[in-house]
């Protein structure tokens, strides 16, 4: 995949991009103060045990790279642990139920259509504009009761907080550093204020929706905080639709770039879920996933100590060769395809059947409304600047023959 990485702007720290792989599954940066994890194995030891690998890494942010990091971390289930991790989790698992996930399957058709009926007749698209970006907001939106039409305010919001997504070092941060992490926390603040008011409206006027349902959920006996709930929807919404985004853009392209096997899957549908779980694999839209150590532990031949940082590059470890075999070619009929793009364990993405149905769903309709759909050789895809995140924020797309 040396075109993607040296050509169409993936950050240059993706080395896994350029057919590298490192001797060491685990190594140090001295730079950073943070260790690496790029092994499959290891990579699966560290998701697997919550009670050596926490999420809580907060605790080792300095506060220049985090201002005002109390304020968005209760009821934040990315940097929880159990069992208060595990209570809050109970309370969404019934809105991603197989049969909820699988009632969703209609309204995500329509709006597919919807969407691709803005560019009916056109020559061209920009596919995350007019389908990757607006599909999953609308129906993680729609889920949490929150109104769709706002979607521009929060691709502002995300924008700033993708642009800033660059891995930072623990041990001296630069006023670049600094400026980006106010900038991103400036950003969250307008997430959390919004989804704020939305809340009390809630407290006051009850529906039938996600908001309502966190508002007066209860665990232990006792109410959720505001700061627990907004925190809470807020994780919703971003990851709900993130992931979604940059896996609709990647299989659009790996198909793209790899012809026998988009005719094969333009001629047989079932094999699109395979393609999908491929460049899920391939080109992992979430890189990384940090832990920090509670005690010493041996991973990969190293002992991290207690109140380590710990990067896992799932990304990379989605490339092992001990793992996969060739792992640098696209192949949607691979046998053996245990990828970690959704993580594992505890935090295994639970909106990941959702993830899975919209982009099959999407791809589906938008193959058999565009039978030749192809990129725009005139306008190269370009990939969001971030070593932490693989995803194409710009994919033109030609239309006609």
């Amino acid at each position: 995949m040396t075109t993607i990485a040296e050509n169409w702007g993936v950050h240059e720290g993706q080395f896994w991009l350029r057919g590298e792989f490192p001797a060491e599954p685990v190594r140090f940066d001295p730079e950073t103060g943070m260790w690496n994890v790029y092994g499959h194995a290891e990579a699966l030891k560290t998701l697997s045990d919550p009670k050596v690998f926490s999420s809580d890494t907060t605790r080792l942010i300095p506060e220049e790279l985090s201002p005002d990091k109390d304020l968005f971390v209760e009821g934040n289930l990315l940097v929880m642990d159990p069992p208060d991790h595990k209570k809050l989790r109970t309370l969404v698992s019934h809105a991603f139920t197989p049969k909820v996930v699988a009632d969703l399957e209609p309204r995500i058709a329509a709006l597919t259509n919807e969407l691709l009926d803005a560019v009916d007749g056109a020559d061209s698209m920009e596919l995350v504009t007019h389908l990757a970006y607006p599909l999953p907001v609308i129906v993680i939106a729609e889920l949490l009761g929150i109104p769709a039409s706002d979607r521009d305010l929060f691709k502002e919001w995300v924008d700033t907080l993708l642009r800033n997504s660059q891995q930072r070092s623990l041990i001296k941060q630069t006023e670049e550093d600094k400026k980006a992490a106010e900038e991103t926390a400036a950003q969250v603040k307008n997430l959390v204020n919004y989804l704020a008011e939305h809340v009390d409206d809630r407290r006051r006027n009850p529906r039938e929706d996600l908001l309502t349902k966190l508002v007066q959920a209860e665990v232990d006996g006792a109410k959720l905080t505001q700061n627990e709930v907004v925190n809470f929807a807020n994780v919703l919404l971003l990851a709900g639709h993130i992931t979604t985004t940059m896996l609709l853009g990647n299989t659009v392209l790996c198909l793209d770039s790899h012809p026998d096997e988009y005719r094969r899957v333009r001629e047989d549908r079932a094999l699109l879920p395979a393609a999908i779980e491929e460049s899920l694999r391939f080109l992992s839209p979430f890189a990384l996933v940090a832990r920090a150590t509670t005690t010493e532990v041996e991973l990969g031949g190293q002992a991290i100590p207690p109140d380590s940082m710990v990067a896992i590059w799932v990304a990379a470890a989605n490339r092992d060769p001990r793992t996969f075999t060739d792992p640098g070619i696209f192949d949607p009929a691979r046998a053996h395809n245990p990828h970690l793009a959704f993580g594992r364990g505890i935090h295994f993405c639970i909106g990941a059947p959702l993830a899975r149905l919209e982009g099959k769903t999407a791809l589906n309709i938008l193959l058999d409304r565009f039978p030749d759909l192809r990129t725009d050789p005139a306008a190269p895809p370009s990939f969001i600047p971030s070593p932490n995140m693989t995803g194409v924020n710009k994919l033109q797309l030609l239309l006609k023959p």
